[in-house]
């Protein structure tokens, strides 16, 4: 009984949730200072044209109007989110690369003014060639988007594990295939915005912004404006969701502080809708051809991907986006052959960057959808398929990956069993299948050197615990699985827990919300200062009970000797007499975390562990189609994940059930359409992704692996969950109705078109 956890394993609610459910949480917009000024940025109507002259005169007069600014007026500074994919100004200075392309701000004494006063900018364009096709940009003689850039490929990958050659010579069956995953917007409820304030005394700007990485963002804003990172803070209020959408610095942010800095006063900038949809980020969209050599009893020999990303106009992430795609084509099978040729084109379209997956959905979709392709082909059933080269914890990686803990073949079996996979697949009425997928991914990536998770543990007087940790939560909950893990560590309840986090003027040092490595990085660093502070208040204590320190075990707001449950002193006395024998209050303790690295960091160029862990996940769907109107409805979904030990059961159910719909969106429903570079469906109205009416019946399945890296051995939880269910779900289309679908969405004008070619 000893040895049981008390706090972490536990279904509590979000600390936040009672703010968030009575509307009491203050979200950015929320947010309101004195004497306050609103910004609007004026937007680019050309996909591709060079800017000859900006006349801001007749903004400026307009009463109410404070302050415009041009990308001529700032510092010539690129920037982006990895530094060595820098090509965004701030705002555009020589010319606009997409319908949408920062142009120019405002700010008024009303948004209305703004907005007006953004309607009197006139800008004299010089209307350039655009090019809307990664294809067709990569020849010879496209427009060039940026100079410099060889056909417009801004960033390209190459990796070969193996020999493949030998291995296709060796298969008894080789299959090519070609599929496509679209452009998907994320779509968070909360629009993107920023508050910026000065002060001049000290010279620092403080900027409240709906991001999901603080101290990137203050990097960015440091390298903007011109000014050292110490002269800025940023701090993250609650945020609405983010998917990796709120992961770059956006125009709202620079040009909020900015007009701030230049008119001494506070300004906000909201984006509207459409803005999220047209200037922000999307998901990639990405052409893969597979090429996959396996032997007759389904065993994989060798795999070829060729793949295509359809960038946009700039490259937010696109490196670490292609190395994504290319690396986790490794897992979660057995691939000891494989080459990967993976290009990120610009093109002048909205902007591609991560989200929730960040280019592993496309990839997976490709592979999960031939793995079903090649089953049917050779006779197997597609379960056991996947069952066979399932990756086990312990054996040795093509590519270097060190796999701890594994619960992949397990998860296949069980979602298997829970959706009746045997007694249905092959065996339901016409219109009626189901189908199945697996995937894996990281908890957070090895290759970021010199940037570590910090946290600070404060124990008061009163025994109450304050904890300062630079994670962003974003809404996953990050907050709450710190606090449990502090809780547990100190052996108090989690209601004694106050956290304080993502404020880079009094928060430690931490990456921020992407690659689901929060909980591993920011919870290893709380959890280590939390051991520092225990450890101080247990040297104590031993004394006290006439123990050793490392017999002591504190539970409950109490602490006992190991073995003698009745020899114990409160947590409550063990503070006050640490108190009166004059030792230093409050008892702090420090805590740092970096995922395991060498140098040199890039796995560009080298092999080697992506990541500190890895989870593990099979998503089996079961639909029907509408024979007449071709609709697909999703009647139920079950996920079987490894994330280790779930910190937070309830939290990990909600994260699997919301990537559950936002796979089930990029399979059925959701497509940004854009037509001569213009997005033809920038609302909620417009879009289509699925609503509560939509949701399925969602099953959730754990699958427990305890890994000795993650804290009390948790790994990533959720944001994995959404690489599988789309090929999921056209898998069992084809189950359904006989009829194989290679792109996304599968709408019903697909459905009935490809039924009447076939005859069906």
């Amino acid at each position: 009984m000893e040895n049981e956890l008390n706090v972490v394993g536990q279904r509590l609610p979000m600390h936040d949730a009672a703010a968030k459910a009575k509307g009491t949480a203050q979200f950015t917009d929320d947010l309101t200072f004195p004497g306050m000024l609103h910004g609007r940025i004026l937007r680019s109507p050309l996909a591709h044209a060079k800017i000859l002259r900006i006349d801001t005169s007749k903004a400026e007069k307009l009463p109410g109007v404070k302050g415009v600014v041009t990308g001529q007026d700032i510092p010539d500074r690129l920037y982006g989110i990895v530094p060595k994919a820098r090509d965004e100004y701030a705002l555009a200075r020589d010319k606009v690369r997409y319908i949408g392309d920062d142009v120019a701000a405002v700010c008024a004494i009303a948004p209305e003014i703004a907005e007006e006063a953004i309607e009197l900018i006139k800008v004299d364009y010089e209307e350039l060639p655009a090019v809307f096709d990664p294809f067709e940009s990569k020849k010879d003689g496209a427009p060039v988007i940026h100079e410099g850039i060889k056909n417009n490929t801004s960033f390209a990958i190459k990796k070969e594990f193996g020999d493949v050659k030998k291995a296709f010579a060796e298969s008894d069956a080789i299959f090519e295939d070609t599929f496509f995953s679209q452009a998907v917007n994320h779509a968070p409820l909360e629009p993107h915005a920023a508050i910026a304030q000065y002060d001049p005394l000290k010279g620092e700007v403080t900027i409240w912004s709906s991001t999901q990485i603080p101290f990137f963002l203050r990097r960015n804003l440091s390298n903007t404006l011109q000014i050292p990172e110490s002269r800025v803070r940023v701090i993250k209020p609650k945020v609405g969701g983010g998917f990796g959408q709120k992961i770059d610095m956006f125009a709202k942010d620079f040009c909020a502080a900015w007009f701030a800095m230049h008119l001494g006063k506070p300004v906000k900038f909201i984006y509207d809708r459409e803005e999220v949809f047209i200037s922000t980020r999307q998901r990639h969209p990405m052409y893969i051809t597979v090429k996959t050599g396996m032997k007759k009893d389904g065993t994989i020999l060798a795999q070829k991907f060729q793949s295509y990303a359809d960038g946009g106009a700039y490259n937010s992430t696109a490196p670490t986006m292609m190395a994504l795609s290319c690396f986790f084509l490794m897992i979660p099978y057995k691939v000891p052959n494989l080459f990967y040729e993976g290009y990120h084109v610009y093109t002048n379209k909205p902007v591609g960057g991560a989200m929730r997956g960040h280019g592993i959905p496309q990839a997976r979709f490709a592979v999960e959808r031939q793995l079903d392709l090649m089953a049917g082909r050779l006779g197997l059933d597609p379960a056991e398929i996947r069952l066979k080269n399932s990756i086990h914890a312990g054996e040795p990686h093509s590519a270097g990956f060190v796999i701890n803990t594994c619960g992949f073949s397990e998860s296949v079996k069980k979602a298997a069993d829970a959706i009746g996979w045997k007694e249905k697949r092959g065996k339901l009425p016409f219109g009626r299948g189901v189908g199945l997928a697996g995937a894996s991914f990281p908890s957070g990536v090895s290759n970021m050197s010199h940037i570590s998770s910090g946290a600070v543990v404060q124990v008061g007087q009163d025994g109450a615990v304050n904890v300062l940790s630079g994670a962003a939560d974003i809404g996953q909950g990050a907050e709450t699985v710190i606090s449990q893990i502090v809780a547990e560590e100190l052996g108090v309840l989690l209601e004694d827990i106050r956290i304080t986090a993502a404020d880079t003027g009094i928060t430690p040092l931490d990456p921020g919300t992407f690659g689901s490595g929060v909980t591993v990085r920011a919870g290893n660093a709380a959890r280590l200062a939390a051991l520092e502070a225990k450890e101080k208040l247990f040297e104590f204590v031993a004394e006290k009970l006439e123990a050793n320190p490392e017999d002591l075990i504190a539970k409950n707001r109490e602490i006992f000797v190991k073995g003698s449950p009745g020899t114990v002193m409160t947590i409550k006395d063990a503070i006050k007499g640490y108190q009166y024998a004059d030792l230093p209050m409050p008892i702090v303790g420090r805590g740092s975390w970096m995922a395991p690295t060498d140098e040199p960091t890039t796995l560009f160029e080298q092999d080697g562990n992506f990541a500190p862990n890895y989870s593990f996940m099979t998503q089996a769907a079961e639909i029907e189609v509408d024979l007449v109107t071709g609709q697909v409805k999703l009647l139920r979904m079950v996920t079987a994940h490894d994330c280790g030990r779930p910190i937070n059961p309830m939290l990990v159910e909600g994260q699997l059930e919301g990537s559950v719909v936002g796979g089930m969106g990029q399979a059925l429903y959701e497509d940004v359409i854009v037509e001569k570079g213009q997005v033809m469906n920038p609302s909620f109205l417009d879009y289509g992704f699925p609503t509560f009416l939509e949701m399925p019946q969602i099953e959730t399945i754990g699958v427990e692996t305890d890994d000795p890296i993650g804290p009390f051995g948790a790994k990533e939880a959720g944001e994995g969950t959404q690489l599988s269910p789309a090929p999921a779900i056209v898998n069992a289309i084809y189950d359904a109705i006989g009829v194989d679908f290679m792109e996304l969405p599968v709408t019903p004008e697909k459905i009935l078109k490809a039924m009447e070619e076939k005859g069906k």
